[in-house]
């Protein structure tokens, strides 16, 4: 049961964090666009969506929660959202990925990999 648990925990990890690292995209898509009003600035399509998508986020991150036998299992997981955001940034807003961003993305990945060790 415990396999079943924690492999439950990491898809909706996955899912979670890919939602929130979405939210993000639409976020900042948002800050490059110039309004007419400073309402417009937040109150339009991608600040709501984005907005929504991180409440979803919030509620799968919860729901993880239940099926890990450790509470420090979800928040290592969450860390693969600066990974994800940085490999969408660069599918959408074609952002260098710089040799400081690599190191950085492989001191997360070994720090997660330590953790489950």
């Amino acid at each position: 049961m415990r396999d079943t648990s924690f492999l439950i925990m990491i898809l909706i990890m996955v899912c979670s964090e890919t939602i929130a690292s979405s939210s993000q995209m639409l976020l900042k898509k948002s800050a490059g666009i110039t309004y007419r009003s400073r309402i417009r600035e937040y109150l339009n399509g991608y600040v709501i969506c984005g907005y929504g998508l991180l409440f979803l986020s919030m509620l799968l991150t919860i729901a993880a929660y239940r099926f890990s036998d450790s509470y420090m299992n979800v928040p290592v997981l969450e860390t693969m959202g600066y990974i994800l955001v940085m490999i969408l940034g660069r599918i959408f807003f074609a952002e260098k990925i710089t040799k400081n961003k690599v190191i950085g993305m492989c001191l997360i990945l070994a720090g997660i990999v330590i953790y489950y060790l």
